[in-house]
């Protein structure tokens, strides 16, 4: 396999490390080999790009022609950053006005995008390019009785036509398929396709926690024990604010259902110790669930 410049994203980086250190055990693991890159923020594929396209892929743009210099394709950590840096790469392919105004302004700092590198998401890379076989491979504690629902998230399949994937996007089995590798069963639920309500927080407090809500309430209704992420935002989301919860909830409910990074599942199913993954950072512990698989 090839060399991939590995794209963490500023949220996993500046709060949420430990999921960024999941996921290069599971990497070293599985002999997926990245390296560190000189980025910046991807930038943020919502707010920025309808408030100022050009400086939005002036940035991402930046991001790429960092991969470009080394000829490796970026790996992306988050949903947001992957779909943003994708975006950004197809406008610019196709706008050449757009792509002289954004060399104008990298040739400041003296880089240059030129559109020679792919940027993958990191669950398209473990399922089309490491294989299921080679990571069942290396399951040494199968998660065996662990019901997993999954959150795959908005921005990891859409747009479709622009982001390409081998998915179905109304019906995404990738994340599926890396939960029944490690042992564990994936649990559909009908909210699954739906937002987790993450973006619309810095607008509306109250309709962000209506459609976390909605979400948790779903998988809880399918039995699941768990749910798992592939996007460091909607992480934030579903095990940061959680507690929020409490203003919508009927009187005796509680709501702490465990949240994990699909990495994470991953890590524990090859036999490493939760502690040592930084699930003690986690709000909501999942003793519980991780009891079922003697975690």
């Amino acid at each position: 396999m090839a060399e991939y410049k590995l794209f963490p994203g500023c949220l996993m980086t500046n709060r949420l490390p430990f999921l960024e250190a999941s996921a290069k055990v599971v990497f070293d693991e599985l002999g997926l080999v990245t390296s560190p890159g000189e980025f910046s923020c991807c930038p943020n594929p919502v707010g920025l790009r309808f408030v100022d396209q050009k400086t939005w892929a002036s940035l991402a743009a930046r991001n790429i022609s960092v991969a470009e210099k080394e000829n490796k394709d970026i790996m992306s950590l988050c949903n947001g950053c992957a779909q943003s840096m994708i975006v950004a790469d197809h406008e610019l392919k196709h706008d050449a006005v757009l792509k002289k105004g954004v060399n104008e302004i990298l040739a400041k700092v003296g880089k240059e995008y030129n559109g020679t590198i792919n940027i993958k998401h990191f669950v398209r890379v473990l399922v089309e390019e490491v294989g299921l076989e080679a990571i069942k491979a290396k399951i040494t504690h199968p998660l065996t009785g662990l019901k997993v629902a999954c959150h795959p998230g908005c921005h990891y399949a859409r747009p479709s036509h622009i982001l390409k994937v081998e998915e179905d996007p109304m019906d995404l089995k990738y994340l599926h398929q890396l939960v029944e590798v490690t042992g564990a069963t994936a649990v559909s639920f009908a909210e699954e396709n739906l937002c987790c309500g993450n973006v619309v927080r810095n607008s509306d407090v109250n309709t962000a926690n209506i459609m976390l809500k909605s979400k948790i309430d779903g998988a809880k209704r399918a039995e699941a024990d768990c749910l798992t992420v592939n996007c460091p935002s909607c992480f934030q989301q579903f095990d940061s604010e959680q507690p929020k919860l409490k203003t919508l909830a009927a009187e005796g409910e509680v709501y702490k259902f465990p949240i994990f990074y699909i990495t994470e599942l991953l890590a524990l199913a090859m036999g490493k110790d939760p502690k040592s993954l930084g699930l003690n950072f986690h709000r909501n512990k999942g003793k519980e669930a991780l009891a079922k698989v003697n975690l």
